[in-house]
């Protein structure tokens, strides 16, 4: 089970963080953003994405939407985001609950520069009532701190 690969990663990366787990679906970014009482913006998303045959994930604000130039030029190619069956081969995780934690294999992740608006931002936990609320500072420590300008925010 997808939530029980985040828990153990946790433990054995942050065990400082703990995973919560809700009744209610956080599925969507505004579902999330009613259950923990944040901004839509502080919801951090994680999309998988494939640009020239390679395959990574991008944690961005969940009220970004991904921009093609900038995905051009962070990337170096255009940017296709994966199917439902792509995503839970890359991750393990469904879609409504993927996050960059508990993953199967190594994978490269980026962070948009999105974040860094946010002391505080709650990602997935690999489960559709799964999150972790964690600085962003310490999101970049766990997924290796490399960062895109791959976004466009909201008007």
């Amino acid at each position: 089970m997808s939530l029980d690969t985040v828990r153990a990663d946790l433990t054995a990366r942050a065990p400082d963080l703990s995973v919560i787990v809700t009744s209610d679906s956080t599925a969507t970014v505004q579902l999330a953003a009613q259950v923990h009482g944040v901004e839509p913006g502080q919801i951090a998303k994680t999309l998988c994405i494939r640009v020239n045959g390679d395959e990574f994930l991008l944690v961005t604000r969940g009220d970004a939407r991904l921009d093609n130039q900038k995905s051009k030029a962070a990337f170096g190619g255009r940017p296709r985001m994966l199917g439902a069956e792509d995503v839970l081969r890359l991750t393990s995780h469904q879609v409504g609950g993927v996050c960059p934690f508990g993953l199967p294999a190594p994978l490269k992740i980026f962070l948009d520069t999105s974040l860094k608006i946010y002391d505080l931002v709650i990602p997935a936990a690999g489960d559709t009532h799964s999150s972790v609320k964690l600085s962003v500072d310490r999101l970049a420590e766990l997924c290796g701190g490399k960062w895109v300008d791959a976004c466009q925010l909201p008007d």
